[in-house]
Protein backbone atom coordinates (compact mmCIF):
# COMPACT_ATOMS: atom_id res chain seq x y z
CA UNK A 1 0.00 0.00 0.00
CA UNK A 2 1.42 3.85 -0.98
CA UNK A 3 2.10 6.02 1.67
CA UNK A 4 -1.01 8.28 0.32
CA UNK A 5 -3.37 5.28 0.57
CA UNK A 6 -1.84 4.26 4.41
CA UNK A 7 -2.84 8.12 5.23
CA UNK A 8 -5.89 8.22 3.23
CA UNK A 9 -6.77 5.23 5.84
CA UNK A 10 -5.50 6.47 8.72
CA UNK A 11 -7.92 9.14 7.97
CA UNK A 12 -10.41 7.72 7.49
CA UNK A 13 -10.34 5.50 10.21
CA UNK A 14 -9.72 8.71 12.65
CA UNK A 15 -13.20 9.95 10.87
CA UNK A 16 -15.17 6.44 11.89
CA UNK A 17 -14.10 6.65 15.13
CA UNK A 18 -14.98 10.63 15.68
CA UNK A 19 -18.27 9.76 14.09
CA UNK A 20 -19.43 6.73 16.25
CA UNK A 21 -18.07 8.99 19.62
CA UNK A 22 -20.07 11.96 17.89
CA UNK A 23 -23.27 9.26 17.75
CA UNK A 24 -22.31 8.09 21.26
CA UNK A 25 -22.32 11.37 22.48
CA UNK A 26 -25.29 12.60 20.86
CA UNK A 27 -27.42 9.88 22.47
CA UNK A 28 -25.64 10.93 25.76
CA UNK A 29 -26.81 14.53 25.47
CA UNK A 30 -30.23 14.05 23.26
CA UNK A 31 -33.12 13.32 25.42
CA UNK A 32 -34.50 10.58 25.78
CA UNK A 33 -38.02 10.61 26.19
CA UNK A 34 -40.75 8.31 27.27
CA UNK A 35 -44.58 9.13 26.72
CA UNK A 36 -47.13 7.26 28.86
CA UNK A 37 -50.53 7.56 27.97
CA UNK A 38 -53.15 5.60 30.24
CA UNK A 39 -56.78 5.31 28.54
CA UNK A 40 -59.57 7.16 30.31
CA UNK A 41 -57.55 8.12 33.49
CA UNK A 42 -59.29 10.67 35.26
CA UNK A 43 -57.18 13.62 37.22
CA UNK A 44 -59.50 12.99 39.33
CA UNK A 45 -57.80 9.67 39.92
CA UNK A 46 -54.47 10.80 40.68
CA UNK A 47 -53.80 11.59 43.97
CA UNK A 48 -51.23 14.45 43.72
CA UNK A 49 -54.45 16.17 42.06
CA UNK A 50 -55.74 16.00 45.38
CA UNK A 51 -58.93 14.67 45.07
CA UNK A 52 -58.58 11.86 47.82
CA UNK A 53 -60.38 9.08 45.88
CA UNK A 54 -57.48 6.82 45.99
CA UNK A 55 -53.52 6.95 45.95
CA UNK A 56 -51.31 6.46 42.98
CA UNK A 57 -47.50 6.83 44.88
CA UNK A 58 -45.16 6.12 41.64
CA UNK A 59 -47.06 8.80 39.41
CA UNK A 60 -47.45 11.22 42.32
CA UNK A 61 -42.83 10.66 42.37
CA UNK A 62 -43.39 12.40 38.98
CA UNK A 63 -45.09 15.37 40.05
CA UNK A 64 -42.38 15.52 42.73
CA UNK A 65 -39.62 16.37 40.01
CA UNK A 66 -41.78 17.95 37.56
CA UNK A 67 -44.76 19.96 36.41
CA UNK A 68 -48.28 19.09 37.16
CA UNK A 69 -50.85 20.65 35.06
CA UNK A 70 -53.89 21.89 36.36
CA UNK A 71 -55.45 23.04 33.06
CA UNK A 72 -54.26 20.62 30.52
CA UNK A 73 -57.01 20.16 27.96
CA UNK A 74 -57.51 18.16 24.63
CA UNK A 75 -59.37 19.05 21.24
CA UNK A 76 -61.71 16.08 20.95
CA UNK A 77 -62.57 13.93 23.54
CA UNK A 78 -62.89 10.47 22.48
CA UNK A 79 -59.43 7.91 22.17
CA UNK A 80 -58.51 7.45 18.96
CA UNK A 81 -58.89 11.42 17.37
CA UNK A 82 -56.94 12.22 20.73
CA UNK A 83 -54.22 9.73 20.01
CA UNK A 84 -53.98 11.35 16.41
CA UNK A 85 -54.14 14.89 17.40
CA UNK A 86 -51.08 13.89 19.84
CA UNK A 87 -49.33 12.20 17.13
CA UNK A 88 -49.89 15.08 14.86
CA UNK A 89 -50.29 18.15 15.81
CA UNK A 90 -52.96 19.30 14.44
CA UNK A 91 -57.08 19.16 14.83
CA UNK A 92 -59.35 16.26 13.74
CA UNK A 93 -60.63 18.26 11.10
CA UNK A 94 -57.04 18.11 9.69
CA UNK A 95 -55.05 14.78 10.50
CA UNK A 96 -58.65 13.30 8.84
CA UNK A 97 -59.38 11.23 12.50
CA UNK A 98 -62.29 12.34 13.60
CA UNK A 99 -63.93 9.60 15.91
CA UNK A 100 -63.79 6.13 16.79
CA UNK A 101 -64.64 4.58 13.61
CA UNK A 102 -61.87 6.68 11.27
CA UNK A 103 -59.16 5.28 9.99
CA UNK A 104 -55.72 6.81 10.22
CA UNK A 105 -53.27 7.78 7.58
CA UNK A 106 -50.32 6.78 8.33
CA UNK A 107 -48.35 8.20 5.72
CA UNK A 108 -48.68 12.12 6.93
CA UNK A 109 -46.06 13.78 9.09
CA UNK A 110 -46.04 12.64 12.67
CA UNK A 111 -43.95 13.48 15.78
CA UNK A 112 -42.48 9.92 15.65
CA UNK A 113 -41.60 10.28 12.27
CA UNK A 114 -39.62 13.41 12.77
CA UNK A 115 -37.46 12.23 15.69
CA UNK A 116 -36.92 8.33 14.14
CA UNK A 117 -35.74 11.10 11.04
CA UNK A 118 -33.50 13.11 13.31
CA UNK A 119 -31.32 10.14 15.13
CA UNK A 120 -34.13 9.01 17.30
CA UNK A 121 -34.98 5.04 17.83
CA UNK A 122 -38.76 4.93 17.95
CA UNK A 123 -41.43 2.66 19.87
CA UNK A 124 -44.79 2.16 20.59
CA UNK A 125 -46.07 -0.43 22.95
CA UNK A 126 -49.76 -1.04 24.08
CA UNK A 127 -53.00 0.77 22.72
CA UNK A 128 -52.84 2.36 19.88
CA UNK A 129 -56.29 2.28 18.48
CA UNK A 130 -55.94 4.02 14.95
CA UNK A 131 -56.70 0.77 13.07
CA UNK A 132 -53.80 1.45 10.39
CA UNK A 133 -50.43 -0.09 11.09
CA UNK A 134 -47.85 2.39 13.01
CA UNK A 135 -45.47 3.92 10.88
CA UNK A 136 -42.23 5.51 12.07
CA UNK A 137 -41.50 3.20 14.74
CA UNK A 138 -38.36 1.04 14.34
CA UNK A 139 -40.62 -1.40 17.03
CA UNK A 140 -44.33 -1.50 17.76
CA UNK A 141 -45.99 -4.44 19.71
CA UNK A 142 -49.69 -3.10 19.94
CA UNK A 143 -53.56 -4.77 20.99
CA UNK A 144 -55.75 -4.37 17.98
CA UNK A 145 -58.62 -2.20 18.53
CA UNK A 146 -59.33 -1.96 22.21
CA UNK A 147 -57.60 -4.59 23.47
CA UNK A 148 -58.69 -7.52 26.24
CA UNK A 149 -57.22 -6.65 30.13
CA UNK A 150 -57.20 -10.71 30.41
CA UNK A 151 -54.82 -13.01 28.05
CA UNK A 152 -54.77 -9.98 25.58
CA UNK A 153 -53.59 -10.36 21.93
CA UNK A 154 -50.96 -8.14 20.96
CA UNK A 155 -49.46 -7.59 17.48
CA UNK A 156 -45.66 -7.79 16.81
CA UNK A 157 -44.27 -5.61 13.85
CA UNK A 158 -47.77 -7.53 12.46
CA UNK A 159 -47.48 -10.46 13.89
CA UNK A 160 -50.72 -11.30 15.93
CA UNK A 161 -50.42 -13.48 19.16
CA UNK A 162 -52.23 -14.07 22.56
CA UNK A 163 -50.21 -13.56 25.34
CA UNK A 164 -51.00 -14.85 28.72
CA UNK A 165 -51.38 -12.73 31.74
CA UNK A 166 -53.17 -9.15 32.90
CA UNK A 167 -52.57 -6.52 30.23
CA UNK A 168 -51.58 -3.50 32.23
CA UNK A 169 -48.31 -5.67 32.98
CA UNK A 170 -47.98 -7.24 29.57
CA UNK A 171 -47.07 -3.96 28.34
CA UNK A 172 -45.16 -3.04 30.93
CA UNK A 173 -42.62 -6.09 30.15
CA UNK A 174 -42.33 -5.27 26.52
CA UNK A 175 -41.48 -1.87 27.02
CA UNK A 176 -39.24 -2.60 29.32
CA UNK A 177 -37.89 -5.43 27.41
CA UNK A 178 -37.59 -3.41 24.19
CA UNK A 179 -35.63 -1.18 26.09
CA UNK A 180 -33.10 -4.19 27.00
CA UNK A 181 -33.29 -4.23 23.54
CA UNK A 182 -32.74 -1.09 21.17
CA UNK A 183 -30.44 0.67 19.90
CA UNK A 184 -28.23 2.03 22.39
CA UNK A 185 -26.26 4.56 20.05
CA UNK A 186 -29.40 6.39 20.03
CA UNK A 187 -31.40 8.43 22.04
CA UNK A 188 -34.82 7.11 22.39
CA UNK A 189 -38.37 7.90 21.77
CA UNK A 190 -41.30 5.11 23.56
CA UNK A 191 -45.00 6.09 23.27
CA UNK A 192 -46.28 3.40 26.57
CA UNK A 193 -49.86 3.33 25.92
CA UNK A 194 -51.75 1.21 28.45
CA UNK A 195 -55.45 -0.03 27.90
CA UNK A 196 -56.29 0.48 31.31
CA UNK A 197 -58.68 1.52 32.92
CA UNK A 198 -60.89 2.20 30.07
CA UNK A 199 -64.32 0.12 30.28
CA UNK A 200 -65.33 -2.04 31.02
CA UNK A 201 -63.04 -1.85 34.16
CA UNK A 202 -61.04 -5.49 34.90
CA UNK A 203 -58.96 -5.77 37.57
CA UNK A 204 -55.51 -7.10 38.04
CA UNK A 205 -56.49 -10.61 40.73
CA UNK A 206 -54.44 -9.26 42.77
CA UNK A 207 -56.43 -6.15 43.35
CA UNK A 208 -60.31 -7.81 43.28
CA UNK A 209 -60.26 -6.92 47.33
CA UNK A 210 -58.98 -3.34 46.80
CA UNK A 211 -62.07 -0.98 48.46
CA UNK A 212 -64.27 -3.79 49.20
CA UNK A 213 -64.67 -1.48 52.39
CA UNK A 214 -64.66 1.69 51.09
CA UNK A 215 -67.48 4.19 50.56
CA UNK A 216 -66.71 6.70 47.84
CA UNK A 217 -68.31 9.87 48.80
CA UNK A 218 -71.48 10.87 45.81
CA UNK A 219 -70.34 13.63 44.01
CA UNK A 220 -72.99 16.39 44.63
CA UNK A 221 -74.47 16.83 41.50
CA UNK A 222 -74.57 12.74 40.99
CA UNK A 223 -78.48 13.10 40.59
CA UNK A 224 -78.60 16.24 38.18
CA UNK A 225 -81.29 16.69 36.07
CA UNK A 226 -79.91 18.99 33.66
CA UNK A 227 -82.53 21.61 34.18
CA UNK A 228 -80.83 24.60 32.27
CA UNK A 229 -79.05 22.35 30.04
CA UNK A 230 -79.88 21.75 26.68
CA UNK A 231 -81.63 18.43 24.94
CA UNK A 232 -78.17 17.37 24.38
CA UNK A 233 -77.16 16.89 27.71
CA UNK A 234 -80.81 14.89 28.50
CA UNK A 235 -80.37 12.63 25.72
CA UNK A 236 -77.42 11.12 26.42
CA UNK A 237 -77.09 7.49 27.12
CA UNK A 238 -73.76 7.72 29.89
CA UNK A 239 -75.52 7.37 33.13
CA UNK A 240 -74.32 5.44 35.91
CA UNK A 241 -77.66 4.88 36.95
CA UNK A 242 -79.32 4.12 33.69
CA UNK A 243 -77.11 2.90 31.29
CA UNK A 244 -74.40 0.76 32.76
CA UNK A 245 -74.99 -3.02 31.50
CA UNK A 246 -75.56 -5.54 34.52
CA UNK A 247 -72.94 -8.20 33.11
CA UNK A 248 -70.69 -6.08 31.44
CA UNK A 249 -70.18 -3.37 33.57
CA UNK A 250 -71.41 -4.08 36.75
CA UNK A 251 -70.00 -7.89 36.87
CA UNK A 252 -73.25 -9.39 37.96
CA UNK A 253 -73.10 -12.37 36.20
CA UNK A 254 -70.45 -14.68 35.19
CA UNK A 255 -71.50 -17.61 32.17
CA UNK A 256 -74.64 -16.03 30.46
CA UNK A 257 -77.51 -18.43 28.32
CA UNK A 258 -76.65 -17.98 24.84
CA UNK A 259 -79.96 -16.69 23.94
CA UNK A 260 -78.71 -13.36 26.04
CA UNK A 261 -75.28 -13.15 24.31
CA UNK A 262 -76.15 -10.43 21.92
CA UNK A 263 -74.98 -6.72 22.31
CA UNK A 264 -72.67 -5.53 25.52
CA UNK A 265 -73.88 -8.78 26.90
CA UNK A 266 -71.82 -11.32 24.29
CA UNK A 267 -69.27 -8.63 24.62
CA UNK A 268 -69.00 -9.61 28.25
CA UNK A 269 -69.60 -13.34 27.09
CA UNK A 270 -66.34 -12.80 24.71
CA UNK A 271 -64.07 -11.22 27.78
CA UNK A 272 -65.44 -13.73 30.54
CA UNK A 273 -64.66 -16.54 27.79
CA UNK A 274 -60.86 -15.31 28.19
CA UNK A 275 -60.13 -16.54 31.30
CA UNK A 276 -58.90 -19.84 31.79
CA UNK A 277 -61.01 -22.36 34.48
CA UNK A 278 -58.66 -21.38 37.10
CA UNK A 279 -58.62 -17.69 36.40
CA UNK A 280 -62.61 -18.44 36.78
CA UNK A 281 -62.64 -20.01 39.86
CA UNK A 282 -60.62 -16.78 41.32
CA UNK A 283 -63.26 -14.54 39.89
CA UNK A 284 -66.27 -16.08 41.07
CA UNK A 285 -64.91 -16.40 44.46
CA UNK A 286 -64.24 -13.21 44.06
CA UNK A 287 -67.46 -11.20 43.24
CA UNK A 288 -69.79 -13.68 43.65
CA UNK A 289 -70.43 -12.80 47.51
CA UNK A 290 -71.26 -9.19 46.51
CA UNK A 291 -73.47 -10.78 43.49
CA UNK A 292 -75.51 -12.68 46.23
CA UNK A 293 -75.65 -9.64 48.79
CA UNK A 294 -76.76 -7.15 45.72
CA UNK A 295 -79.69 -9.81 45.03
CA UNK A 296 -80.92 -9.62 48.57
CA UNK A 297 -80.78 -6.06 48.93
CA UNK A 298 -83.31 -5.95 46.25
CA UNK A 299 -82.64 -2.02 45.99
CA UNK A 300 -84.20 0.37 43.55
CA UNK A 301 -84.39 4.16 43.29
CA UNK A 302 -81.54 6.12 44.61
CA UNK A 303 -80.20 3.18 46.87
CA UNK A 304 -79.77 1.30 43.67
CA UNK A 305 -78.26 4.31 41.87
CA UNK A 306 -75.58 5.25 44.60
CA UNK A 307 -74.64 1.20 44.71
CA UNK A 308 -74.16 0.86 40.70
CA UNK A 309 -71.72 4.50 41.25
CA UNK A 310 -70.14 2.40 44.29
CA UNK A 311 -69.60 -0.86 42.23
CA UNK A 312 -68.49 1.35 38.95
CA UNK A 313 -65.42 3.31 41.44
CA UNK A 314 -64.19 -0.06 43.03
CA UNK A 315 -63.65 -1.11 39.80
CA UNK A 316 -62.31 1.66 38.29
CA UNK A 317 -59.92 2.78 40.62
CA UNK A 318 -58.44 -1.32 41.04
CA UNK A 319 -57.55 -0.66 37.48
CA UNK A 320 -55.81 2.68 37.88
CA UNK A 321 -53.99 0.81 41.07
CA UNK A 322 -52.07 -1.58 38.32
CA UNK A 323 -51.41 1.46 35.75
CA UNK A 324 -49.62 3.10 39.17
CA UNK A 325 -47.62 0.00 39.68
CA UNK A 326 -46.66 -0.43 36.66
CA UNK A 327 -45.26 3.04 36.32
CA UNK A 328 -43.39 2.37 39.58
CA UNK A 329 -41.93 -0.66 37.73
CA UNK A 330 -40.51 1.23 34.46
CA UNK A 331 -38.89 3.77 36.80
CA UNK A 332 -37.26 1.49 38.95
CA UNK A 333 -36.16 -0.15 35.36
CA UNK A 334 -34.44 3.76 33.91
CA UNK A 335 -32.95 4.19 37.81
CA UNK A 336 -31.35 0.58 37.60
CA UNK A 337 -30.09 1.14 34.03
CA UNK A 338 -28.81 4.42 34.83
CA UNK A 339 -31.05 6.51 32.42
CA UNK A 340 -33.76 8.01 34.99
CA UNK A 341 -30.93 11.01 34.56
CA UNK A 342 -31.73 11.89 30.92
CA UNK A 343 -35.25 10.73 30.16
CA UNK A 344 -37.99 12.69 30.14
CA UNK A 345 -41.54 11.27 31.39
CA UNK A 346 -44.30 12.48 30.24
CA UNK A 347 -47.43 11.24 31.80
CA UNK A 348 -51.18 11.84 30.35
CA UNK A 349 -54.23 10.44 29.34
CA UNK A 350 -56.39 10.37 25.68
CA UNK A 351 -59.05 12.17 27.88
CA UNK A 352 -60.99 13.26 31.05
CA UNK A 353 -63.24 10.77 32.31
CA UNK A 354 -66.59 11.08 34.34
CA UNK A 355 -66.46 9.51 37.89
CA UNK A 356 -70.13 10.00 38.56
CA UNK A 357 -70.02 13.73 38.00
CA UNK A 358 -73.54 14.50 36.66
CA UNK A 359 -74.54 11.29 36.47
CA UNK A 360 -72.01 9.87 33.81
CA UNK A 361 -69.19 7.56 33.28
CA UNK A 362 -67.09 8.00 29.70
CA UNK A 363 -66.23 11.52 28.36
CA UNK A 364 -67.25 13.22 25.07
CA UNK A 365 -69.06 16.18 26.20
CA UNK A 366 -66.84 19.75 26.31
CA UNK A 367 -67.60 19.91 29.68
CA UNK A 368 -64.88 19.91 32.36
CA UNK A 369 -64.26 16.25 33.86
CA UNK A 370 -63.80 15.15 30.03
CA UNK A 371 -62.36 17.98 28.25
CA UNK A 372 -59.84 18.61 30.93
CA UNK A 373 -57.08 15.61 31.05
CA UNK A 374 -54.30 14.69 33.42
CA UNK A 375 -50.62 15.87 32.54
CA UNK A 376 -47.39 15.41 34.43
CA UNK A 377 -43.86 16.40 33.27
CA UNK A 378 -40.60 15.14 34.74
CA UNK A 379 -37.75 16.25 32.79
CA UNK A 380 -34.36 15.85 34.69
CA UNK A 381 -31.95 19.25 35.15
CA UNK A 382 -35.11 20.98 33.99
CA UNK A 383 -37.80 20.17 36.52
CA UNK A 384 -36.54 19.35 39.74
CA UNK A 385 -38.83 20.46 41.71
CA UNK A 386 -42.76 19.96 42.30
CA UNK A 387 -44.52 22.97 40.39
CA UNK A 388 -47.95 22.99 39.43
CA UNK A 389 -48.64 24.99 36.43
CA UNK A 390 -51.91 26.59 35.59
CA UNK A 391 -51.19 27.64 32.51
CA UNK A 392 -54.12 26.26 29.76
CA UNK A 393 -52.39 23.59 27.11
CA UNK A 394 -53.74 21.41 24.53
CA UNK A 395 -52.74 18.13 23.53
CA UNK A 396 -52.52 19.83 20.29
CA UNK A 397 -49.23 20.73 21.70
CA UNK A 398 -48.06 17.73 22.89
CA UNK A 399 -46.19 16.90 19.39
CA UNK A 400 -44.48 20.47 19.05
CA UNK A 401 -43.47 20.22 23.10
CA UNK A 402 -41.53 17.30 22.11
CA UNK A 403 -40.08 18.04 19.27
CA UNK A 404 -38.92 21.08 20.88
CA UNK A 405 -37.38 18.61 24.42
CA UNK A 406 -35.80 17.07 21.25
CA UNK A 407 -33.90 20.57 19.89
CA UNK A 408 -35.93 20.22 16.73
CA UNK A 409 -37.59 22.62 14.49
CA UNK A 410 -41.46 22.47 14.55
CA UNK A 411 -42.90 22.33 11.39
CA UNK A 412 -45.29 25.38 10.30
CA UNK A 413 -47.84 22.78 9.75
CA UNK A 414 -48.28 22.08 13.05
CA UNK A 415 -51.43 23.81 14.88
CA UNK A 416 -50.30 23.45 18.28
CA UNK A 417 -47.91 25.70 20.66
CA UNK A 418 -44.51 24.12 22.13
CA UNK A 419 -44.74 24.75 26.11
CA UNK A 420 -41.34 24.19 26.61
CA UNK A 421 -41.17 27.79 28.26
CA UNK A 422 -43.40 26.87 30.80
CA UNK A 423 -41.48 23.96 31.84
CA UNK A 424 -38.25 25.99 31.92
CA UNK A 425 -40.13 28.52 34.11
CA UNK A 426 -39.61 30.84 31.55
CA UNK A 427 -43.10 31.86 30.85
CA UNK A 428 -46.14 31.85 33.75
CA UNK A 429 -49.28 33.11 31.60
CA UNK A 430 -51.46 30.64 29.11
CA UNK A 431 -50.24 28.89 25.99
CA UNK A 432 -53.51 29.70 24.45
CA UNK A 433 -55.95 32.49 25.40
CA UNK A 434 -58.74 30.52 24.24
CA UNK A 435 -58.70 26.35 23.44
CA UNK A 436 -60.89 25.37 20.76
CA UNK A 437 -62.44 22.03 20.65
CA UNK A 438 -64.99 19.81 18.39
CA UNK A 439 -66.64 16.63 18.83
CA UNK A 440 -67.73 14.55 15.83
CA UNK A 441 -69.20 11.49 16.81
CA UNK A 442 -72.90 11.10 18.35
CA UNK A 443 -73.27 6.94 17.76
CA UNK A 444 -72.48 5.09 21.09
CA UNK A 445 -73.46 6.95 24.03
CA UNK A 446 -75.60 9.73 21.61
CA UNK A 447 -73.55 12.47 22.76
CA UNK A 448 -74.96 15.28 19.96
CA UNK A 449 -72.10 16.92 17.47
CA UNK A 450 -70.74 20.35 19.12
CA UNK A 451 -67.82 22.97 18.78
CA UNK A 452 -66.62 25.14 21.97
CA UNK A 453 -64.27 27.46 23.13
CA UNK A 454 -63.05 27.62 26.93
CA UNK A 455 -60.70 30.99 27.96
CA UNK A 456 -59.85 31.49 31.82
CA UNK A 457 -63.02 32.32 32.80
CA UNK A 458 -65.86 31.04 30.67
CA UNK A 459 -66.80 28.19 28.76
CA UNK A 460 -69.10 29.01 25.47
CA UNK A 461 -70.70 25.32 23.46
CA UNK A 462 -72.54 25.09 20.49
CA UNK A 463 -74.26 22.10 19.42
CA UNK A 464 -74.73 22.66 15.88
CA UNK A 465 -76.97 19.78 14.49
CA UNK A 466 -79.34 20.96 16.94
CA UNK A 467 -78.66 24.55 17.10
CA UNK A 468 -78.64 24.90 20.54
CA UNK A 469 -76.02 26.60 22.96
CA UNK A 470 -74.56 26.59 26.11
CA UNK A 471 -72.41 28.90 28.62
CA UNK A 472 -70.72 28.47 31.49
CA UNK A 473 -69.22 31.03 33.97
CA UNK A 474 -66.37 28.53 35.65
CA UNK A 475 -65.70 30.76 38.56
CA UNK A 476 -68.96 31.41 39.74
CA UNK A 477 -70.15 27.62 38.62
CA UNK A 478 -67.10 25.35 38.51
CA UNK A 479 -69.82 21.87 38.08
CA UNK A 480 -70.99 23.55 34.96
CA UNK A 481 -74.52 23.56 36.84
CA UNK A 482 -76.40 26.55 35.06
CA UNK A 483 -75.98 27.45 31.98
CA UNK A 484 -76.22 31.04 31.42
CA UNK A 485 -76.01 31.72 27.44
CA UNK A 486 -79.80 33.38 27.75
CA UNK A 487 -79.34 35.04 31.22
CA UNK A 488 -79.48 38.81 29.88
CA UNK A 489 -76.53 39.34 32.34
CA UNK A 490 -74.29 37.80 30.97
CA UNK A 491 -74.75 39.59 27.02
CA UNK A 492 -71.46 41.17 26.71
CA UNK A 493 -69.64 37.63 28.17
CA UNK A 494 -71.44 35.62 25.51
CA UNK A 495 -70.98 38.31 22.24
CA UNK A 496 -67.08 38.12 22.79
CA UNK A 497 -67.17 34.35 23.60
CA UNK A 498 -69.35 33.92 19.73
CA UNK A 499 -66.66 35.96 18.87
CA UNK A 500 -63.85 34.07 19.81
CA UNK A 501 -64.97 31.06 18.81
CA UNK A 502 -65.48 32.05 15.14
CA UNK A 503 -62.21 33.55 14.95
CA UNK A 504 -60.78 29.68 16.48
CA UNK A 505 -62.92 28.49 14.00
CA UNK A 506 -61.46 30.36 11.33
CA UNK A 507 -58.31 30.32 12.14
CA UNK A 508 -57.99 26.10 12.44
CA UNK A 509 -59.80 26.39 9.29
CA UNK A 510 -62.53 23.95 10.45
CA UNK A 511 -65.18 23.82 7.63
CA UNK A 512 -68.20 23.02 10.78
CA UNK A 513 -70.82 24.77 9.28
CA UNK A 514 -72.35 27.04 11.99
CA UNK A 515 -75.51 29.13 12.23
CA UNK A 516 -74.39 32.61 12.82
CA UNK A 517 -75.03 34.01 15.78
CA UNK A 518 -77.25 36.84 17.12
CA UNK A 519 -74.28 39.27 18.45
Amino acid sequence: MSYKRVIRFIVFIALCVQAKQMVAQNANTRPNIIYIMSDDHAYQAISAYGYGLNHTPNIDKLAEQGVLFNRAFVTNSICGPSRAVMLTGKHSHVNGFKDNHSTFDGSQQTVAKLLHNNGYTTAVIGKWHLISDPQGFDYWNVVPGQGEYYNPDFIENGVKKRVPGYITNITTDFAINWLDSRDKSKPFFLMYQQKAPHRNWMPEEKYYHLFDSTQFPVPANYFDDYQTRTKAAHEQAMEVARDMHDAYDLKLAFDLPKDQQKGLAGNWQGIYNRLTPEEKKKWEAAYGPSIEAFKKANLSGKELAIWKYQRYMRDYLRCVQSVDDNVGRLMEYLKANGLDKNTIIIYTSDQGFYLGEHGWFDKRFMYEESFRTPLIVKWPGVTNKKIASNSMVQNLDFAETILDMAGLPIPADMQGKSFVPVLKGKKKGDVHEALYYHFYENQEHKVAKHIGVRTDRYKLIYFYENNEWEMYDLKKDKSEMKNVYNDPSYSKVKSMMQKKLMELKKQYNDPVPVVTPQI
